[in-house]
């Protein structure tokens, strides 16, 4: 068998598509990791703690980027999709387009492109919650750790200035998307999770209440990479909060929305509650609960918050959120499900604990009736991680570990048939 067919292609460069390749690589199977991101990372580069050990996900990833990047085995593609796949398992034809960076591998990351940018654009990496230059990195620790350029800078006027910046000759104003062909025996789905949209949710007036956010935005206030450096301010008037109040299921577990649980969005929000917590200990914290889902060890966890006497939990479905727009201030309406009666609270900043949406491919994969991969794929195809199911970083390592056996297998199955 030809040595391309014995190369693994993994579609998604989040924590499950880098663990699945790391393993791959390391047994001796080429690997080519494809990224619609301009960056590796996924989700996990956004976060700011893990729970149940509240410590940062970066050193983790360090230890990934720099396994990929010393492994001859791996070859990343990062502002890649996969437009086609034909064939079947040990001779799979894929087309992948690659959109253009207009930043070439010269690229020290001195910043003159930046400095001579004045264009600003939506900064995706921080849910849009600022804007950043239109000549920057992704985030500040990205990897590649290489610049961009925005499509409008491209087409603008300040284009040529801010190309004649940059004395390395790095910048590539007429560069252009082009189309790859890969031969691969195998292929490894880890094409990760989009947070549930609650704009979806009208009573919770999500876009025109400003102190009412995502419990994704709320990771990256709490960031220091983030776009308050690590303060958690309200959006509206840059007010540290001295309550706030988490709305679990924002969406979840609704016959309307997303019918089921997406099973972490608890034990985020307990972790929200220690960031809140530790940065303003005279604050107060509610969280708004249907039943809380702490499951296996991680109980304990929700123990430890539960013993901390500024955080109050209310079983309660929150039925509507109303904004002052004089002050800011949320008042928070719902039903006390165990003490019977009305709930009603003013807060300072909500934060809703938005759900897990599978970010499929566009392809005709197996899925169930929520959207998530099923395991029972058409051979060579392996689904990896949270477009799967919901589930956590250390479970996704586990299931992108056993994604990477199973490709193996699929060549290896091959190669005897053969």
């Amino acid at each position: 068998m030809a040595d391309d067919k014995k190369k693994i292609l993994v579609v998604g460069g989040g924590i499950a598509g880098m663990t699945a390749a790391v393993e791959a690589a390391e047994v001796g199977h080429n690997v080519v990791l494809v990224e619609r991101n301009q960056y590796l990372g996924g989700r996990v580069a956004q976060m700011h703690q893990y729970f149940p050990k509240l410590c940062p996900p970066s050193c983790g990833l360090e230890i990934n980027y720099k396994r990929i990047k010393s492994h001859p085995n791996i070859t990343v593609m990062t502002q890649a999709e996969v437009v086609s796949v034909d064939g079947q398992e040990g001779d799979f034809t894929v087309a992948v387009k690659v959109e253009p960076r207009y930043v070439n591998e010269r690229c020290t990351c001195c910043g003159a492109c930046a400095e001579a940018c004045t264009l600003e654009v939506e900064d995706p990496f921080n849910y849009n919650m600022l804007k950043k230059k239109a000549a920057s990195l992704p985030h500040p620790r990205a990897f590649p750790m290489r610049y961009a350029l925005h499509p409008d800078l491209v087409a603008s006027a300040e284009a040529e200035a801010v190309k004649k910046a940059c004395e390395y000759d790095a910048i590539v104003l007429d560069d252009e998307p082009r189309n790859e062909t890969l031969a691969v025996g195998a292929i490894i789905w880890a094409t990760g999770w989009n947070p549930f949209d609650p704009t979806a949710v009208d009573y919770y007036g999500f876009g025109s209440n400003k102190n009412v956010i995502t419990n994704v935005m709320m990771e990256r206030l709490a960031a220091q990479d983030g776009p308050t450096g690590g303060a958690i301010l309200r959006p509206s008037d840059g007010q540290p909060p001295n309550h706030v109040l988490f709305v679990q299921c924002a969406g979840s577990r609704d016959e309307n929305h997303l019918a089921y649980c997406s099973g972490i969005c608890c034990l985020a929000s307990l972790k929200q509650a220690t960031y809140v917590r530790n940065q303003y200990p005279d604050s107060r914290v509610t969280i708004c609960f249907i039943d809380i889902r702490t499951p296996d060890r991680l109980e304990d966890f929700y123990e430890k918050v539960k013993r901390d006497e500024g955080v109050q939990f209310v079983k309660s479905k929150v039925a509507d959120l109303r904004e002052d727009p004089a002050t800011g201030t949320v008042t928070v309406n719902g039903e006390d499900t165990l003490g019977g009666g009305r709930f009603q609270t003013t807060a300072d900043l909500v934060v809703l604990a938005a759900g897990i949406v599978p970010q499929r491919p566009a392809f005709a994969l197996e899925a169930d009736d929520y959207g998530f991969l099923t395991t029972t794929q058409a051979a060579g195809h392996h689904p990896a991680g949270t477009v799967t199911r919901p589930v956590e970083v250390s479970s996704t390592v586990q299931d992108a570990t056993a994604a990477a056996l199973k490709a193996i297998q699929s060549l290896a199955v091959r190669s005897i048939d053969g």
